[in-house]
């Protein structure tokens, strides 16, 4: 195992801004996104809360509710309420596994497939639009930087990441 960098020494509480953490500029950045993202996908009657978890299912990262809301970073009780709006609009069925009455599996409706095929589309559109400008070289330099912060997040200590 690598051993861990010790943690840099970028910010300072004395001069600390907001509007200059990485935090804040990601939280903007997934903001505008997601918003464009919602405005693309408008005729669709999909908000961002629902879109994610139809293209999750769609491309097979998750099969049961449980698997869902971990992907998706919702508990139980918002999952489940999602869900029932999702399958009021019949985009998704849910069915409880023969093998194991706790586990209950999800699939996508062909109306939810048809919403879900679309996304993949809209996704590269609005993330090529956020990204103009930049190199191929530029763009392979900050997908680098974004996965060594996601793996320090994951790697390091919970105290070092309080916030």
């Amino acid at each position: 195992m690598k051993p861990q960098s010790p943690p840099a020494t970028f910010y300072c509480p004395e001069s600390y801004n907001p509007e200059d953490s990485m935090g804040y500029l990601m939280r903007q950045i997934l903001g505008t996104v997601a918003q464009e993202v919602e405005r693309q996908l408008a005729h669709t009657d999909l908000t961002n809360a629902q879109w994610v978890p139809i293209y999750k299912l769609y491309i097979g990262s998750a099969t049961t509710v449980a698997e869902l809301a971990r992907q998706s970073n919702l508990d139980a009780g918002a999952m489940t309420r999602l869900l029932d709006r999702l399958e009021s609009k019949n985009l998704c069925k849910r069915t409880r596994s023969e093998e194991d009455r706790r586990v209950v599996n999800i699939t996508l409706t062909e109306a939810g497939k048809q919403a879900a095929r679309e996304i993949p589309e809209v996704l590269s559109r609005v993330q090529n639009a956020h990204l103009a400008g930049f190199s191929a070289d530029e763009f392979e330099a900050l997908k680098g930087y974004l996965r060594r912060i996601l793996n320090n997040a994951k790697t390091a200590p919970g105290d070092t990441l309080a916030v």
